[in-house]
């Protein structure tokens, strides 16, 4: 080997021994997490949030859920600041009732009209934990021949109905069973034109909807009750996200950290009132 030769190799031998020690004595720089934390979102730096076309009061006023003003508005917007988003850096989209637990990508980071967790859901979607649990409730309006039912026997001849896909409308079939069977309709919407125009003599919603509508919509709306729980058909709301979701277990966290502060029963509270009125049909 040559003087020349070994003057480098010494060189090279000492710069990486100077690189190593000055590795050893200076302070570790922190990692760049910027690729987890926006790892799984629809837009980088941006919470996308998705509900009906249209959506309506209770869970959103106006039909505006960039105000925060409602049930579910309230809610996205402090799962939106558990994430770490603040307001400006949540982005809104309009999704139907139908298309949004259908399989294949979705094109927002989660999504919420009154989803209730199903199993049956949960093979095309995920759900984080529930932020939300109603019992159904039966309505109908004063002239209709079901305004005198006090229990699910007294229901059993009349004609009921409910948005088909529902909770609702698996409650009509299991719960109350009529004799001509459930009624079935496209949309709520539907659903209460058919309890104006007699078409129906009752209809099955959940009852935060139920106060709405004979509250609000119906003319001479009437609450009949609700329906028992203990049946199992109650209905608990999630947050529906893509399957197999990377962010399933952060918004999960997000809607756990909201339940134990107290957070989801203020909204609750705030937006959707007590339950009392609505006496247990049997």
């Amino acid at each position: 080997m040559s003087r020349t030769s070994r003057r480098i190799i010494a060189t090279a031998a000492f710069a990486a021994t100077a690189s190593l020690l000055l590795a050893a004595c200076t302070p570790s720089a922190p990692a760049d997490d910027s690729s987890s934390s926006t790892e799984g979102y629809v837009t980088p730096g941006k919470l996308t949030i998705a509900t009906g076309e249209p959506a309506y009061y209770p869970y959103v006023i106006d039909d505006a859920p960039e105000s925060g003003e409602g049930f579910e508005a309230a809610i996205a917007y402090a799962v939106a600041e558990e994430l770490g988003f603040a307001p400006e850096d949540v982005v809104w989209v309009r999704t139907s009732f139908e298309a949004a637990i259908q399989p294949g990508p979705k094109d927002f980071d989660f999504n919420l009209q009154q989803y209730t967790i199903t199993d049956e859901r949960a093979e095309n979607v995920d759900f984080s934990s529930p932020y939300y649990s109603t019992p159904q409730a039966v309505i109908t309006v004063e002239s209709s021949p079901a305004a005198g039912a006090t229990s699910l026997a007294d229901l059993a001849d009349y004609l009921v109905g409910a948005a088909t896909g529902t909770t609702s409308f698996t409650a009509i079939e299991e719960q109350i069973a009529p004799t001509a069977g459930a009624q079935a309709f496209n949309t709520n919407d539907d659903a209460v034109l058919a309890l104006q125009n007699g078409t129906i003599d009752a209809l099955v919603v959940d009852l935060p909807t139920a106060f709405f509508l004979t509250g609000v919509v119906l003319d001479g709306g009437v609450l009949l009750g609700q329906l028992p729980a203990d049946a199992g058909i109650s209905d608990e709301w999630g947050l529906v996200l893509a399957k197999d979701s990377p962010l399933t277990a952060a918004v999960t966290a997000a809607v756990d950290a909201l339940r134990e502060s107290g957070r989801l029963a203020e909204i609750a509270d705030e937006w959707l009132g007590a339950d009392a009125g609505a006496p247990i049909l049997q």
